[in-house]
């Protein structure tokens, strides 16, 4: 029987920058709570030993939200993460929709900040974008793998963020800096996301998910 070797891609090497860009990003992807202007001031002190990819895009953010009203960019936070399926968040929901395989990804999660001695806020999901980076910076070879593996759908993300003009796209682009370049697999799945959207439902996931973190299918309010 002939057989093919897959060709391995070597283990990614986080770099010292890594956790403090991460810890970063976690902030700023947050909701624009009254801490936000600490956080804007953290984010500026912070970039300047980051490397241009990651810090320039980071500073494009800062600076729109340094000039708009706290309450706009509240609305606007809103109205992108929370009225909009495509710009989820949530980064289990792009492989496994609202399935119960999201529901073990997310007790998954839980278990790994748990085995590293980390307890997520009961307020909000483990797999927040914001709570995944907190985790990598707190943990950055733990943090880098599960960033990682989620490359395909922070990419859409990404992706959908830009089409809206959405400040936040700047973050994303930072976060992407962070990670190794699309491999051809990871192109490949990136296409058949934004073809097909994430899984169908199969069982739902109220064991597991709260109906206020459920992405609303018609992408109103939830």
């Amino acid at each position: 029987m002939r057989t093919t070797k897959r060709k391995l891609r070597p283990a990614a090497r986080t770099e010292p920058w890594h956790p403090y860009a991460w810890q970063v990003q976690s902030l700023l992807l947050g909701y624009p709570d009254a801490d936000f202007a600490g956080h804007l001031d953290l984010a500026r002190r912070a970039a300047p030993a980051l490397p241009g990819p990651v810090r320039d895009p980071l500073l494009a953010f800062t600076a729109h939200a340094g000039r708009t009203p706290a309450e706009d960019l509240a609305v606007a936070y809103v109205a992108t993460f929370d009225h909009r399926k495509r710009c989820c968040p949530y980064l289990t929901y792009y492989a496994h929709g609202d399935t119960r395989k999201r529901g073990i990804a997310l007790l998954r999660l839980k278990q790994a900040y748990a085995a590293a001695g980390l307890r997520p806020v009961e307020d909000e999901l483990p797999d927040h974008l914001a709570v995944v980076l907190e985790f990598a910076g707190v943990d950055p070879p733990a943090g880098h793998r599960l960033l990682t593996a989620h490359r395909a759908g922070l990419e859409l993300l990404r992706l959908a963020l830009r089409a809206e003009d959405s400040p936040w796209a700047h973050l994303l682009q930072s976060v992407s800096a962070t990670l190794p370049p699309l491999g051809g697999d990871e192109e490949e799945a990136v296409a058949r996301l934004a073809a097909e959207g994430p899984p169908g439902e199969e069982v739902g996931l109220a064991p597991y998910t709260p109906p206020q973190f459920m992405p609303d299918p018609a992408g109103g309010p939830r």
